[in-house]
């Protein structure tokens, strides 16, 4: 039977990457939803991306663009104005991945992949952000910086009024523990730090984690 599964921030952890996706084993007839934020802060985001393009040839990929990767998207496209402040958020472990000090040196194939990439994904029972959103209004309608940059710590969202469960990321779990309110899951589990990357099999709850040097919880 398909499964649907949610990968949460990744920050390039490609060695973390690696290991959950060994693990889950995603098949052709999978669903793999990946919450964003796939660059910046760890060593690999150059990695991170080549493995997700890989997979994205494999299985049934949807991967969801996080505020990291549209901070990146923008400096790459030429908003130099912004290019201190990626530098402060990560942006300097980016451009180590690549070799290189200047945006120019990012490959143009994997801004390419962080432009496909959407705001949101739903499923007949579960819906997939980045970030946070608001209860009482349809995914299609909802902020674009609701969607990407607003923090759990910020506002706690209560159940959607279409009945569908949430899956985000973004808001760091600096407990490492997957943030479980019923009707909300937060997967980010601060794998750049001294957490996990977790994969979630959406409907039977079955959870892989590795931390940041590939290592199974």
């Amino acid at each position: 039977m398909p499964r649907l599964l949610a990968i949460g921030d990744m920050h390039g952890c490609s060695a973390a990457l690696r290991a959950v996706l060994k693990a889950a084993l995603p098949e052709a007839q999978d669903t793999v939803v990946t919450v964003g934020d796939y660059v910046d802060r760890g060593p690999d985001t150059r990695g991170v991306l080549e493995i997700l393009r890989e997979l994205e040839r494999q299985v049934r990929l949807v991967p969801l663009l996080g505020n990291h990767d549209e901070m990146m998207l923008r400096v790459c496209s030429g908003r130099m104005e912004l290019f201190t402040d990626w530098l402060h958020y990560g942006g300097n472990a980016t451009l180590a991945s690549y070799d290189t000090l200047v945006p120019e040196g990012v490959w143009p194939e994997h801004l390419d992949f962080l432009r496909r990439c959407q705001l949101y994904h739903e499923t007949e029972r579960h819906f997939f952000v980045h970030g946070n959103y608001q209860a009482k209004v349809p995914l299609e309608k909802q902020p674009r910086e609701v969607l990407m940059w607003e923090s759990l710590k910020k506002r706690l969202p209560g159940p959607h009024y279409s009945g569908k469960k949430a899956i985000v990321g973004h808001t760091a779990q600096k407990s490492a523990q997957v943030l479980d309110l019923g009707y909300l899951k937060c997967i980010d589990t601060w794998c750049y730090g001294e957490g996990w990357l977790t994969a979630l099999d959406v409907e039977s709850g079955q959870m892989w984690q590795a931390d940041k040097e590939g290592r199974l919880k």
